[in-house]
Parts: C-alpha cells; structure tokens; sequence
C-alpha cells in the first residue's frame, strides 16, 4: 500500500502572535484548504516564542507563520532564531504591517511575506505555494 499523497496530507500551520485576534485573523486569510492538491491545514496557535521554539525544534511544523508585529519579540527575529538554530527548519513567513518593511523579510531569511491587511487569496497563494516549495526540495539551500 502506497503512502497518501499530498492532497490527502494535513499539513501543521503553526500560527506565531502574542494577539490572538491577528492568530485568527490569519487563520481565517489562509483557510483550512489553501490549495487542493495540498490537503488540509491544522492550525497550531502560539502566543510565545517558547512554544515556537519547541514546536519546530521537535518537527510538529510544515510551516510556521509569525507575526512581524509580536511583542516583546517580533516574527522577525524569532524567523532569523529559527532559521540560525534549527537544523531542519521548516518553512517561515513573516507578516508585516507596511509593505515598506518587506525588506526586513530578508534580514529576517523568512521564505515569504504578507502583509496586513491580509487578502484572503494572496494568503492562501503564498502558502500553498511556500508548502509546495519545502515539498520538493530545502527552501533556503543548505540542504
């Protein structure tokens, strides 16, 4: 018997923000089925970086989306942290509230970025998308 494909996989979203309205926020932008061929979607909602941490360094994470904007610390450095610490990092995006700060996406080496407010079908574009990405292949080249 041959293992499920993609499109019948649950793939683990963890969603990173001290606020848990911007947590549903992206929930509700991405959906529980951002692309068919990529199955469903289990949100796993964290709102410290503690939890952050522990979820990607014991591999419960397909993708992780972190909220630019956290407080005390911010999506971005917890992104730059995961991607400097763990091995097997899964893929991040960040969010951020001005389009002008899409450059700190690259200090921060997410795989993507949003940007508030969140449009439903870009959201869900980009991480269809990022998923596919990590399906075939490392995102960020360290193999």
């Amino acid at each position: 018997m041959s293992s499920p494909g993609p499109e019948s996989a649950t793939r683990n979203v963890l969603v990173f923000s001290h606020r848990p309205e911007i947590r549903e926020a992206i929930i509700v932008a991405v959906g529980r089925r951002p692309a068919a061929d990529l199955g469903r979607v289990h949100f796993l909602e964290a709102g410290g970086v503690a939890e952050v941490l522990a979820a990607c360094d014991a591999g419960e994470v397909d993708l992780a989306i972190l909220d630019g904007e956290a407080q005390p610390t911010g999506g971005m450095g917890v992104a730059r942290q995961l991607k400097d610490e763990i091995d097997d990092c899964p893929p991040v995006i960040v969010t951020a509230r001005r389009r002008d700060d899409r450059w700190l996406a690259t200090w921060s080496r997410a795989d993507a970025v949003l940007v508030h407010p969140l449009d439903p079908l870009t959201a869900a574009e980009t991480v269809a998308d990022v998923l596919r990405r990590s399906l075939t292949g490392p995102l960020d080249g360290r193999g």
